[in-house]
């Protein structure tokens, strides 16, 4: 089996969202109420990369994984907000998004596209890179510390629909 990473085109957007749509379901199902994550479709999950990715796909970077020519995983890369209530400062790029299939897991895709990420954010000349993961996600968390990731102690909350969830922010150094 053959492991490629390629820029995401148009055409892959609705496969990201279904993509999305199960490893969210696979990830947070002990950590968020079932109702909250089946109130969002993998159509709803496609549409929105459609959408999100017409206004930034200049400025961001999606990544997809493909094992012999199958979508098996995605990230998501782009600037920081400055604007950001505690943001991390200028010159800092931010992971949006690491997502896979979940029989994906454990096999070192995960990592192929987590350094492929940092390679992106050095080359736009950022400094610095940051993440926000659920607090609870203990998986994620572990991930990100192997991959040389820190908690920097900026927490905030987020919703997934009528669920409020605390994710903290992880932060490395890319120079």
């Amino acid at each position: 089996m053959t492991l490629t990473l390629r820029p995401a085109v148009a055409g892959d957007l609705m496969a990201v969202g279904e993509l999305h749509y199960r490893s969210r379901g696979a990830a947070y199902r002990d950590i968020v109420p079932a109702d909250s994550l089946a109130a969002t479709t993998a159509e709803m999950m496609g549409r929105y990369w459609t959408e999100r990715w017409s206004y930034e796909r200049d400025t961001h970077q999606m990544t997809v994984a493909e094992q012999d020519g199958r979508l098996v995983g995605f990230s998501y890369v782009g600037p920081h907000d400055p604007e950001e209530p505690n943001s991390a400062g200028p010159d800092v790029g931010e992971l949006y998004a690491i997502h896979l299939d979940p029989a994906e897991q454990g096999r070192g895709t995960g990592r192929a596209l987590m350094v492929d990420a940092l390679a992106t954010m050095r080359a736009q000349g950022w400094r610095r890179a940051v993440l926000w993961v659920l607090v609870d996600n203990a998986h994620a968390r572990d991930f990100y510390a192997r991959g040389g990731w820190r908690p920097d102690g900026t927490e905030r909350d987020g919703a997934i629909a009528a669920a409020l969830t605390r994710q903290c922010r992880y932060a490395r150094d890319l120079t």
